[in-house]
């Protein structure tokens, strides 16, 4: 079993490209996506339908965001990491393995990304109002907590680390 670094040396430029390489497989998986979709509805809608707000909300959840989100827990738990990981070196670490931590800390992790859709979704059809506002903070609020956290506690480790008893560390720590 791995130990948690109390001071934990990840250069905050591994984190830069472990979060790059990450985001361009999250942006390949985005745009096989719209491009499957586009084709889908041209060959068996005849066009797209104007959803309701609740379909737009579940179509993104079930399209992007719950399987970016098990994507990730099963290269966390089976690989030590994602892809981006990989190329920046890192390595999970945690205080017992299981797919249930894995999965709490990509939850975590993509929540901010969840909460933005929701207010995206939310704004096109109710415009800027009181919810939008709530839901857009909110998420920015979030997003910048993980990455301070990321980036500035000694140990770098985010709220879905702690909650899922995980440490992201260099390999070979």
């Amino acid at each position: 079993m791995m130990k948690f670094l109390a001071i934990n040396p990840i250069p905050v430029k591994k984190r830069m490209i472990e979060l790059l390489f990450d985001y361009l497989f999250i942006l390949a998986y985005l745009i096989l996506l719209a491009l499957g979709s586009f084709v889908y509805y041209l060959i068996f809608q005849n066009g797209m339908q104007q959803p309701t707000e609740f379909e737009s909300q579940s179509i993104t959840f079930f399209t992007s965001v719950l399987p970016i989100t098990l994507i990730f827990t099963y290269l966390d738990y089976t690989k030590n990491g994602s892809i981006g990981k990989k190329k920046a070196e890192l390595q999970l670490v945690y205080e017992k393995k299981t797919v249930q931590a894995s999965l709490i800390r990509n939850a975590i992790k993509f929540l901010p990304w969840q909460i933005g859709h929701m207010s995206a979704i939310h704004s096109v059809y109710s415009g800027f109002d009181l919810l939008y506002f709530i839901l857009c903070y909110t998420s920015i609020l979030f997003l910048v907590v993980l990455l301070a956290m990321s980036i500035f506690r000694k140990d770098k480790r985010h709220l879905g680390d702690l909650l899922a008893h995980t440490q992201l560390q260099l390999k070979g720590e």
